[in-house]
């Protein structure tokens, strides 16, 4: 699950926060403790720190800096890419890019409210019978206007001159403010301009009950209240940016589907998902760092879906291939058993028919392997890992790392798995290594294979890699190597989270050739554009452009580290994640 999470975190932080990183410090339109009690989902944009706070923050130094120019127009102009593309509308030049950037200057309230139940529609008639309930969007959004009102009014308007099909507008008065009804094909929208904020909604009961909040009217309840919040109220209300999942209404997002319906009750309760009660988190700026934190919460006795996670590892076995030429390291531990058997129960628990197809599929399965699946399961140790030693993020130079038991039967079942794929395998020491063909035909002439990957099989570990040297120089490495060679850095890094982690990842971003790998993303980016089709090719000369730009300088400057890590305690499953 954490395979490339340090490349994946720093981009998904990178892009993420960029996004939002234009603002001053301001209360959120709505905050928790207005939201109705029944609130299911919620993301509060709150706004930036100070410019003292903000220059000495390494991610919001990258989003100022000159240098930064091109990205900066590059992620505007894609948010815009649908605007862009109608023939009637002129194209966006960077100042007005950058003008409509700033409406991202002011904070922001999304979120979700189920069907109110006074609104449920009426049960089916027969208990075993599939309903279909009328859809329901509980989707609203708030948007602090506050000296933006006139550019909003502009965004607006050129939105809608974007639109295929001109909407209906219809003018309405909801909760006592004046407010339009949106008809479009693709559905209906409500929209107003109250005071400082501008509200949005789908639902005309959301819309007149969000509009309410506003004006401090209606039911004192609040999520605030609630015992979900409560329980994530530790992660919540001091990031810059929040979010609320209460995750057993994760159903009430699944519109159509009649959640009364005896089979699909059934798979609720056997997949257990009551006992995860909330995912909740937050992003903020310490100092020079950006960290995302936040936690699956919930009942983590035996038997319950918490068993999914392994409680982790303080020594993990992957350590012994980490050196110093170590560019970016990630680690996962995962219960494969676990996983297994939760599905299990959910399908033989999901009506008759679904119960029906668990015995032949596992019979299936253990025709293809030649033992049960749980007998292969119980072969791995759930852990697995991806190590990075190239400047330039060379694939070839990635290492794959799965962990095994029992060696000779995990070797016959890899070979039953690969079967006639495997062209060659030797024993050299207690390493087995394979040469796998990916792809392959037949003709008269026989059978042709290509496209080659390279295993090694360790009493430990089995390791993978795409070319044969890679696997060779780690292995070397590893039997080389002793408690002293792991990198400081890393081993520094590890010791800001508990001892026991079931996941890690670790990226030294001073390490990367950024030059080189700049010109790498644009060959790559080129190549692709000619490739791709006709609508994918329009977008992907634009990122060469911007990444031909930019001057890689820039991200060397402000950047040096991220790392992450993931842990399992009595709360439920946690993780932490910074950008230095």
């Amino acid at each position: 699950m954490r395979t490339h999470r340090a490349r994946s975190l720093s981009l998904s932080l990178l892009v993420s926060s960029l996004l939002f990183a234009a603002c001053c410090f301001a209360q959120a339109p709505l905050e928790p403790a207005q939201l109705p009690a029944r609130t299911t989902f919620y993301l509060i944009w709150r706004g930036t720190p100070s410019g003292d706070v903000r220059k000495g923050n390494a991610l919001l130094s990258l989003w100022d800096d000159p240098d930064s120019a091109p990205m900066r127009s590059a992620i505007v102009e894609s948010l815009l890419s649908g605007s862009q593309k109608q023939k009637d509308n002129p194209k966006l030049s960077p100042e007005e890019l950058a003008q409509y950037a700033s409406l991202l200057d002011n904070p922001f309230v999304l979120g979700y409210l189920p069907r109110p139940d006074s609104a449920a529609p009426a049960k089916p008639a027969k208990p075993d019978s599939t309903k279909i309930a009328p859809a329901w969007n509980g989707l609203f959004f708030v948007y602090d206007r506050s000296g933006k009102e006139e550019l909003l009014t502009k965004s607006i308007l050129r939105l809608r001159a974007a639109d295929a099909q001109i909407p209906k507008l219809t003018p309405l008065t909801v909760a006592g403010v004046s407010a339009l009804k949106i008809d479009r094909k693709s559905g209906v929208n409500y929209w107003a301009e109250t005071g400082k904020f501008a509200v949005s909604a789908s639902e005309l009961s959301v819309f007149e009950e969000i509009l309410n909040r506003l004006a401090g009217k209606g039911d004192s309840s609040s999520l605030a209240q609630s015992a979900a919040y409560q329980e994530a109220k530790p992660l919540l209300a001091t990031g810059l940016f929040e979010f609320f999942l209460r995750v057993p209404q994760l159903k009430e997002f699944a519109p159509g589907t009649d959640t009364s319906a005896p089979q699909v009750r059934a798979m609720f309760n056997a997949l257990k998902l009551d006992s995860i009660h909330v995912l909740a988190g937050h992003l903020s700026f310490e100092g020079p760092r950006t960290r995302l934190q936040g936690a699956i919460l919930g009942d983590t006795t035996a038997g319950e879906l918490f068993d999914i996670w392994p409680e982790g590892q303080a020594n993990p076995a992957f350590l012994s291939f980490l050196t110093a030429d170590t560019v970016s390291i990630s680690d996962a531990q995962i219960n494969f058993l676990g996983i297994y058997e939760t599905l299990k129960r959910a399908l033989s628990q999901a009506g008759p028919d679904a119960a029906k197809s668990v015995a032949p599929v596992e019979l299936m399965i253990q025709t293809r392997l030649g033992m049960p699946l749980t007998d292969a399961l119980a072969l791995t140790t759930g852990e697995m890992a991806s190590i990075q030693t190239s400047p330039t993020l060379d694939d070839s130079k990635q290492v794959y790392l799965f962990g095994i038991r029992n060696k000779p039967e995990a070797l016959k079942l890899l070979r039953t798995i690969f079967s006639d794929q495997i062209t060659s395998e030797r024993n050299e020491g207690s390493a087995t290594y394979m040469k796998i063909s990916l792809r392959g035909g037949q003709s008269s002439a026989g059978l042709a294979q290509w496209n080659f990957y390279y295993l090694a099989m360790t009493p430990d570990f089995l390791l993978g890699a795409s070319k044969s040297d890679t696997l060779r120089a780690a292995l070397a490495q590893q039997a080389a190597n002793t408690p002293a060679s792991i990198p400081q850095n890393f081993l520094a890094a590890r010791k800001q989270f508990p001892k026991k982690l079931n996941g890690f990842s670790f990226f030294d971003l001073q390490k990367l050739d950024w030059p080189a790998l700049r010109e790498k993303w644009v060959a790559e980016a080129n190549k692709s554009a000619k490739t791709k089709t006709a609508n994918n090719s329009q977008v992907l000369p634009k990122q060469a452009n911007w990444l031909d730009s930019v001057n890689p300088a820039v991200f060397s400057r402000h950047l040096h580290s991220v790392i992450g890590a993931s842990w399992k305690d009595d709360k439920g499953v946690h993780f932490d994640d910074w950008l230095d």
